[in-house]
């Protein structure tokens, strides 16, 4: 009997850990056996590479094959090990060397006719390969400029199985990756628009940026067509540049989520915008197997946007709550439990009842009160008390959209919110935290200064208009407030307002 092994990566979430292939031929009647718990995708890899080895003229073993996955104990699945295991079977047949295999990761799909497919999340089996000691890595080739994100590995590019047979006889064919990669490579990351778009609405423009400063949520609620949707569309316009851990982090959870990063990292805030129908695996993540990031890991480091929140079931915007805290979900499954980076900022638009006119001055609600009382019930106590900032939006009247002026652009808006987190990152040098929205509420009772004006906070929570976690988000609040106009501490107008912008019921910026 002879045995050969190569190398290749399981993927639980955003961690991955290498798994050893063996491959054993002889000593049985000819059949290919595998074990170490594969899924579906996985054990159907017996039939499609003995059909890719036969598709490029080469003979998979007419002996007993047995192939091992290695920790046995660890669920295995998708279909990116068909590389190794052909790899592992040619190297037990003698058909190439095994001098690179040791130190050689492998990343890929095969079809039937030799090819190589792309298979989702090769940046971050990547990434895990370099921290447990790899050297190269062989990928597909279509993915090679995705696998060329992480830097200090060899990575080589196979077209098909008469490329890998190459490389693994140390003839590799190098495929740079494009350099020009096609317009409509990139994935998605914000829309489009400008903040100038927004005629009117200088209150609600004015907590946009206030949130984008400082990383707050935000509650936008109003009659139809007064802007919800246009000014949530430009949050990720006014938002800085992510830094190259967050650009590499955000990038790893598209990979996961088979979306193309050919283009290059994504240097920019994503933006999430699922229907009101997803699924709880769309919106939180799943799947049976190998799960999948969710609308709210996609938006991580970026903007997550309900719109017409109400329309959510209730599962749904409460399997929120967790994430909103901890910046991260976890799915748990009878095996295992997957982690996914869950950092975003919420933007929630809603009506104020199911036709959208109740509470409008010249407009007539038609909806029954049992009617508006349930919409509004929709979104939870617990909810509404994670969000920051809440803004009551009223329609534009004609004669003021003919003669308002226009506000400012999503570039000048952006230059502000800038140097407000830049003023935090250098207050919060030395934390692990870099924006007012992540910091705990202990570290802003003790390690900073408490602003002027404490004692309404105070009040505000003896008559119960706010809870303990109120209050902190109002300290935040009014830090951010105090880092847009340059002051080094928040001052008692600044308490003030991020109270009432916490109820919802601020009606003064101009």
């Amino acid at each position: 009997m002879t045995s050969a092994s190569a190398w290749s990566v399981a993927l639980l979430g955003m961690d991955g850990q290498m798994v050893e292939v063996e491959a054993a031929i002889g000593g049985g009647l000819p059949r290919t056996i595998m074990v170490g718990l594969p899924d579906t995708a996985l054990y159907e890899a017996r039939d499609r590479c003995r059909a890719a080895v036969a598709g490029v003229g080469l003979s998979w073993p007419s002996q007993l094959v047995t192939i091992n996955l290695t920790p046995a104990a660890l669920p295995k699945a998708g279909s990116h090990f068909d590389i190794a295991i052909v790899s592992a079977v040619l190297a037990a047949s003698n058909v190439v060397p095994r001098d690179l295999l040791p130190t050689t990761a492998m990343f890929g799909e095969l079809g039937l006719d030799g090819r190589t497919r792309v298979a989702r999340g090769v940046l971050p089996a990547v990434l895990a390969a370099r921290e447990r000691g790899f050297h190269r890595v062989i990928v597909a080739a279509q993915q090679v400029r995705e696998a060329h994100l992480v830097e200090g590995l060899t990575i080589w590019g196979v077209r098909d199985l008469a490329d890998l047979v190459e490389v693994l006889n140390g003839r590799p064919v190098m495929l740079d990756p494009d350099p020009d990669p096609e317009p409509d490579a990139a994935p998605r990351t914000m829309p489009g628009g400008d903040l100038a778009d927004v005629a009117g609405q200088p209150t609600a423009r004015w907590a946009l940026e206030v949130a984008a400063a400082g990383g707050h949520h935000l509650y936008l609620h109003g009659p139809p067509g007064v802007g919800k949707t246009m000014l949530a569309e430009r949050l990720p316009g006014i938002l800085p540049d992510l830094t190259p851990d967050q650009a590499l982090e955000v990038s790893a959870i598209h990979s996961l989520a088979g979306i193309d990063l050919s283009a290059g990292l994504v240097s920019r805030p994503p933006y999430s915008d699922p229907h009101h129908n997803v699924s709880m695996a769309g919106l939180v993540g799943g799947g049976p197997r190998m799960a999948k990031p969710g609308a709210i890991s996609l938006a991580h480091r970026g903007v997550l946007f309900l719109d017409e929140a109400p329309e959510f079931g209730p599962r749904l915007i409460e399997a929120l709550r967790t994430p909103l805290e901890r910046g991260a979900v976890t799915i748990g499954r009878a095996d295992r439990h997957t982690t996914f980076p869950a950092r975003f900022q919420l933007v929630l638009a809603a009506n104020p009842c199911p036709c959208g006119r109740a509470g409008t001055p010249g407009l007539v609600c038609e909806c029954p009160p049992m009617a508006v009382r349930r919409y509004r019930d929709r979104l939870s106590g617990p909810i509404l008390d994670r969000i920051d900032l809440q803004v009551s939006m009223a329609p534009v009247r004609k004669a003021y959209l003919r003669h308002a002026a226009t506000g400012d652009s999503s570039a000048q808006v952006g230059a502000r919110v800038r140097q407000a987190r830049e003023r935090q990152r250098a207050r919060l040098r030395d934390t692990p935290w870099s924006i007012n929205a992540e910091v705990p509420g202990a570290h802003l009772r003790s390690a900073l200064p408490l602003p002027e004006g404490i004692d309404l906070l105070d009040a505000a929570l003896v008559r119960g208009q706010i809870s303990s976690r109120g209050a902190d988000k109002c300290l935040r609040i009014a830090w951010t407030l105090a880092d847009l106009a340059g002051r080094d501490r928040p001052g008692r107008d600044d308490v003030r307002t991020a109270l009432m912008l916490r109820r919802g019921d601020w009606a003064g910026a101009a």
